[in-house]
């Protein structure tokens, strides 16, 4: 039986026409920006890596019947109709080092502090297969942040995917770092990926990180908005390649994409110039799926190694319903949702607690932390209920009882304020909650 699969196998191949007889040279039927259609690549397969004009590579993005589309990566000189356009026969793939920890890099191999190329660079895929369920097993290993109101209330553990949404300037970027900052000596791998950041604002981030001595173990995966396009939408994907390649050694790796909004936004261009259907808020039909297969990503390896995931995605107005934010809001383990009112009212990290919420909860925490974030949680909300309906009352008019619940729900929260990059440890956190609830009792 299986002699005869393959000699069906061998006769369809003998039917195809042979590579070599294929035309694997087209030519440059337009330009728009960074999308080119190409005539002539009738052999072209989908991600093929092709060269242009001798000079500028690409990938094929979209097959057409009479055509294929081709996105620019890298554009060394000006690119005109009726350029060559030569197929290699590859898939197209990133470049990575083993030194790139410490660095700020492209997905090219590149050092984009110093502008030098690696020299002990390896080719990479930009995606891989998904983990098959069966090779995953239960999240059950706790991701320390640093951050009480994180770790006591809505923890994440090895593995997990959690959401980090928010206004502009509320914070989104900040709980990301000191995540990052407080995995020092704890052999967690760190990839914090920019998706069209700015320069200024990418070194600024190496510096921060540096200066506490967490780049020792971080990549910080950049493309900034100068960047072409496709560059931007490619990034995210080859770091999460970075990520399984560490993680299939039994390393834990927690990895931080800023943002997928903007990701999201870059991907609608692309979509709108090779010609896709625009959905709605004229996104492609596909961009759950971007998305999804971007997160799926996130699991706890039977191996040892793990990948966690803190999407960060940027709201107007603090809506939180929309488009992209529900989408991936369905794809994550819990979200972290930060208030442009409480930042206001330097209440720092801006979490809102009534918002947020993690889908493992206390499977990730150790007994004690359990335990006494059940009854923080519990108490905080209901002060928080309490304040919205009391915030205009004299306080002198309340009854003992209510009096003593906004007292206590105002040491709660206080307890919860942090400046940046003073994460606390576990035992701070319990030691400093317990003694809350020792003194009512």
């Amino acid at each position: 039986m299986e002699q005869s699969i393959q000699d069906t196998i061998r006769q369809k191949k003998a039917l195809r026409p042979s590579v070599d007889n294929m035309r694997q040279v087209g030519y440059v039927a337009s330009v728009q920006s960074y999308i080119l259609e190409v005539n002539g690549l009738d052999g072209a397969m989908f991600n093929e890596r092709v060269l242009i004009g001798g000079h500028s590579e690409g990938y094929v993005n979209n097959i057409r019947r009479n055509s294929v589309m081709v996105a620019v990566v890298n554009k060394r000189d000006d690119i005109y109709v009726d350029d060559e356009v030569v197929a290699t026969g590859e898939i197209f793939q990133a470049a990575y080092s083993e030194h790139s920890i410490g660095h700020v890099v492209d997905i090219f191999g590149t050092d984009r502090l110093v502008g030098q190329t690696f020299a002990d660079l390896e080719y990479i895929p930009v995606e891989n297969p998904t983990t098959p369920i069966m090779d995953r097993t239960s999240v059950n290993r706790p991701l320390e942040t640093g951050i009480a109101g994180i770790d006591l209330i809505y923890p994440i553990g090895k593995g997990q995917r959690q959401l980090i949404v928010g206004d502009k300037k509320t914070g989104k970027t900040q709980i990301g770092l000191d995540a990052i900052v407080n995995q020092r000596g704890k052999d967690v791998l760190c990839i914090y990926i920019a998706i069209g950041k700015t320069k200024k604002s990418v070194k600024e981030t190496y510096a921060e990180l540096a200066k506490r001595g967490a780049m020792d173990y971080t990549i910080i995966l950049a493309a900034t908005n100068d960047d072409a396009p496709p560059v931007i939408y490619l990034t995210p994907y080859v770091g999460l390649s970075i990520a399984e390649k560490y993680m299939m050694r039994g390393n834990d790796v927690l990895v931080v994409i800023d943002d997928l909004k903007r990701h999201a936004d870059n991907y609608r261009e692309i979509s709108l110039l090779i010609g896709k259907v625009p959905g709605r808020d004229a996104y492609p039909p596909d961009i759950f799926y971007t998305h999804s297969r971007l997160l799926e990503k996130g699991c706890q390896h039977k191996c040892g190694g793990s990948i966690t995931i803190l999407p960060i995605v940027e709201t107007k107005g603090g809506d939180i319903t929309g488009y992209i934010t529900t989408n991936i809001i369905s794809i994550t383990d819990g979200q972290i949702v930060l208030s442009k009112k409480a930042f206001d009212q330097n209440q720092k990290p801006a979490i809102n607690y009534g918002l947020s919420v993690s889908r493992l909860g206390g499977a990730v925490q150790t007994p004690a932390v359990k335990k006494l974030g059940a009854k923080v949680r519990r108490e905080l909300l209901s002060y928080l209920e309490t304040r919205e309906v009391y915030q205009l009352s004299n306080m002198d008019e309340m009854s003992p009882e209510l009096q003593e619940k906004i007292h206590r729900g105002e040491k709660i929260l206080e307890g919860l304020c942090q400046y940046k990059y003073s994460p606390m440890s576990e035992d701070e956190i319990v030691q400093s909650f317990r003694s809350l609830f020792e003194e009512k009792e």
